[in-house]
């Protein structure tokens, strides 16, 4: 069948919307209809070829709609069903069979591959090869074939141009203090930048219960939506040290939970020597391949602290995403404070707004 979608072909480029041909379904697959799909950062360094999904390809993966057909193996949704996309998994590596889907072994090749397990590709126009099944759906397409680990069904009356961001971004950084850190009540939590993945961080940590969210940025504007949406004390990196100011606001003693969401080694490193006793510093955000970052191991020794790399919040999406929207049905998970939408021809401008801060989470709705 024919689908509209934006095709990133050169890196650094914008992408183009073009018509192209959307291939059989397989067994294990289902068709969905795309309503709407959020636009995060991974797609930007994805086109930018910092992760090496063969271009050109479609990517997208945070879709949400309706299935229109299932493959003939698939048992967890029907025709007319409302779903959320989200990463893909292998479901049978030992990591899969632990219920750690985030660390799927097979992660890289079923996320970023952009082929099906047997090398083909689900998009093509007039013989050429089109990347498709990012993260299991390339979901800025106005039709996708996904594989049935991606799919999250939801209730026909959730409003999916709102939730559809809880794919990757909103989630990586919910589930980062929900699942991973799993912080102790009346706690101290640091958020370094409040994009999504950092705005579902300070919601969570107002869940969880901590006493003192800090969130940390260099735009004023998403500072004062962090307030909005729990922190407690905001920190402008143009204008402090980020360690000094996270020291006198928590009286010397430190934070006790950090999570970088802009994979900086300076800020890391200043992070770390804000930590107090036994603290945990958490790593969300994406860097370049070979990216390091020092650390002081002389007087930390005695701290006992942590660093931990955390991907997808080490969610199981089909468990974490239904409950993340119960809280925002219970008002306690303010998302939709986030969003801005778009149409399919202006995703352009999302990709900018949201690198220049103006927009925390650009939504494309079809």
């Amino acid at each position: 069948m024919q689908v509209t979608a934006a095709v990133a072909r050169e890196p650094r480029q914008p992408l183009t919307i073009e018509k192209l041909e959307l291939d059989d379904l397989r067994p294990n697959e289902v068709l969905v209809r795309m309503v709407a799909t959020g636009v995060c950062h991974t797609d930007a360094i994805v086109r930018d070829q910092v992760y090496p999904t063969p271009l050109p390809a479609v990517l997208g993966h945070e879709g949400a709609g309706i299935v229109e057909q299932i493959g003939s193996s698939v048992t967890t949704v029907q025709p007319g069903d409302h779903v959320l996309l989200a990463a893909a998994y292998c479901g049978k590596c030992d990591r899969c069979r632990s219920g750690e889907m985030a660390y799927c072994e097979n992660l890289f090749a079923a996320d970023f591959g952009g082929r099906r397990p047997d090398g083909s590709t689900a998009l093509s126009k007039d013989g050429e090869v089109i990347s498709s099944h990012f993260f299991g759906q390339s979901s800025f397409a106005t039709y996708a074939n996904v594989v049935e680990e991606s799919v999250v069904r939801v209730g026909s009356d959730v409003p999916l141009e709102v939730v559809a961001p809880l794919g990757c971004g909103i989630q990586t950084g919910a589930g980062a203090v929900l699942n991973e850190l799993k912080p102790a009540l009346n706690s101290t939590l640091v958020v370094i930048g409040t994009g999504a993945v950092g705005s579902g961080a300070i919601m969570a940590g107002g869940v969880a219960g901590c006493a003192r969210i800090i969130a940390v940025d260099i735009h004023t504007s998403r500072l004062d939506l962090a307030k909005e949406l729990g922190a407690t004390d905001v920190i402008n990196t143009q204008e402090a040290d980020l360690t000094d100011e996270i020291l006198r606001l928590t009286d010397g003693r430190g934070a006790d939970y950090v999570i970088d969401t802009t994979a900086r080694p300076e800020l890391l490193r200043k992070a770390a020597d804000a930590l107090a006793l036994r603290g945990t510093l958490a790593l969300v955000g994406a860097a370049k391949p070979g990216t390091e970052v020092s650390f002081e191991i002389g007087l930390s020794l005695v701290k006992g602290w942590t660093f931990k790399t955390v991907i997808q919040g080490s969610s199981v999406p089909q468990v974490f995403i239904p409950k993340l929207i119960e809280l925002w049905k219970e008002g306690r998970f303010p998302m939709d404070k986030l969003m801005r939408s778009y149409a399919l021809s202006e995703i352009n401008q999302g990709f900018e707004d949201s690198a220049n801060g103006t927009v925390v989470k650009p939504v494309i709705v079809f």
